[in-house]
């Protein structure tokens, strides 16, 4: 495991004052997947740890870090892990999950051990790790790839047609305060969340993925009327604060996990911005 990068939380009067260095300083998470290790970024927007584990040559144990006080990282926090990569297995206190690319398992607060493992080495799994603070307990919960809530929302005409699969919300799999799932592209469509919008309710954070090699996603950020932007790679992710619109139009089409905490788990609970208003 390597250590954990503290990232302190912003405010929207900085962002005029930061260049691109600073942007991606910030708010880009570059490096989470990387082979054998365990990576993690904790921020104090909402306490949100973004992790990555990719197993190659053998199993790898998500264990803790001093900075969280705790004997074990799930003692009080809860997860949902998306696997981006190869065929893998996670195995939470002795119960093993099989994940496709796409599939979806909570992990409730109290799960002592969790261990990754890659089908093949030639084509080893990518667990992203999505982990906010928890009260209380739920099961943990496996969802096949394209089987959570099913949205088809966006059109070809404005670029932003769009399949989302809602894992862990008020109406599928429970959690104390995670909502995450799997929004796709279309061939041809290249704009997510757009009109954008906020929720001063909660954090958001995108890991993108599928996204070719030599293209960018041209992500967008901060307040509806000071905005600035970050070009991301493929299964990077980004970190976005409840005041800031999180949108972005890619060179390629690709997919991308949302995942949310903070006080709301409402889905639809967002403050709408009208494209003629960005700035």
């Amino acid at each position: 495991m390597t250590d954990l990068e503290v990232r302190h939380a912003t405010h929207p009067d900085q962002v005029p004052g930061f260049d691109t260095a600073a942007l991606r300083r910030a708010y880009l998470v570059e490096r989470l997947l990387t082979d054998d290790e365990v990576t993690a970024v904790l921020t104090h927007h909402d306490r949100i740890v973004l992790a990555g584990a990719r197993p190659v040559n053998g199993p790898l144990t998500l264990g803790t870090w001093p900075e969280l006080r705790s004997e074990f990282f799930l003692e009080r926090r809860e997860a949902g892990i998306v696997n981006v990569g190869g065929a893998g297995t996670i195995t939470i206190d002795g119960t093993k999950y099989d994940l496709a690319n796409g599939a979806c398992l909570y992990a409730g607060r109290g799960s002592s051990e969790v261990t990754f493992e890659s089908a093949s080495a030639s084509e080893p799994a990518d667990f992203y790790i999505f982990s906010a603070t928890a009260h209380t307990s739920y099961p943990t919960t496996l969802v096949a790839p394209g089987e959570g809530n099913r949205l088809e929302l966006g059109d070809q005409q404005t670029s932003n047609r769009r399949t989302i699969n809602q894992y862990i919300h008020a109406n599928g799999v429970q959690s104390c305060q995670v909502v995450l799932g799997v929004t796709t592209l279309h061939p041809g469509s290249t704009w997510n969340t757009m009109p954008a919008h906020t929720h001063d309710r909660r954090t958001e954070c995108y890991l993108y993925f599928g996204l070719p090699e030599t293209e960018r996603v041209v992500h967008l950020l901060g307040e509806p009327d000071e905005t600035r932007h970050l070009l991301i790679a493929d299964r990077q992710a980004v970190i976005s604060p409840s005041w800031s619109i999180h949108s972005g139009v890619g060179t390629a089409a690709y997919s991308f996990v949302w995942a949310m905490a903070g006080e709301n788990q409402a889905f639809t609970d967002m403050d709408g911005v009208d494209v003629q208003d960005l700035r």
